[in-house]
């Protein structure tokens, strides 16, 4: 039963683009006690559908900017080459550091982008106000 709530909550955030794998991965370690190098890579199994469906969904919505998708794929392709053949050669301990320390930027982005929104938001009532 935990896996197929993981399933849904990681597709659910997968389907809003934020990530679903980044859950995914977290749930699996931490819920579940796999393996880093188990968890990273059931994800990519993960990933293949739901990524599939936001395609499909996105092309069908016309927010894809197909030039610029083909252009980040191919790249996209060969930096999962480059980084499936570096995993495999990680400590699980480094992997994890690794992946925790990416967690901890994103967060650091995000929490940024909100502060920025919520100072232009302040400052455009601000100007309201005068």
């Amino acid at each position: 039963m935990t896996e197929i709530l993981i399933g849904i909550v990681a597709g659910i955030v997968s389907g809003t683009g934020m990530g679903g794998g980044t859950i995914l991965i977290f749930l699996l370690s931490f819920l579940l006690g796999i393996e880093q190098h188990i968890a990273q890579a059931t994800n990519l199994i993960f990933f293949i559908p739901t990524a599939i469906v936001a395609i499909i969904v996105n092309l069908k919505n016309k927010n894809i900017d197909k030039k610029l998708g083909i252009i980040i794929s191919v790249f996209g392709i060969l930096g999962a080459i480059i980084g499936a053949n570096l995993s495999i050669h990680m400590e699980v301990g480094i992997l994890k550091k690794g992946f925790g320390i990416f967690l901890a930027i994103i967060a650091m982005n995000e929490i940024y982008s909100i502060f920025k929104l919520y100072r232009k938001q302040y400052k455009k009532k601000q100007k309201e106000k005068e």
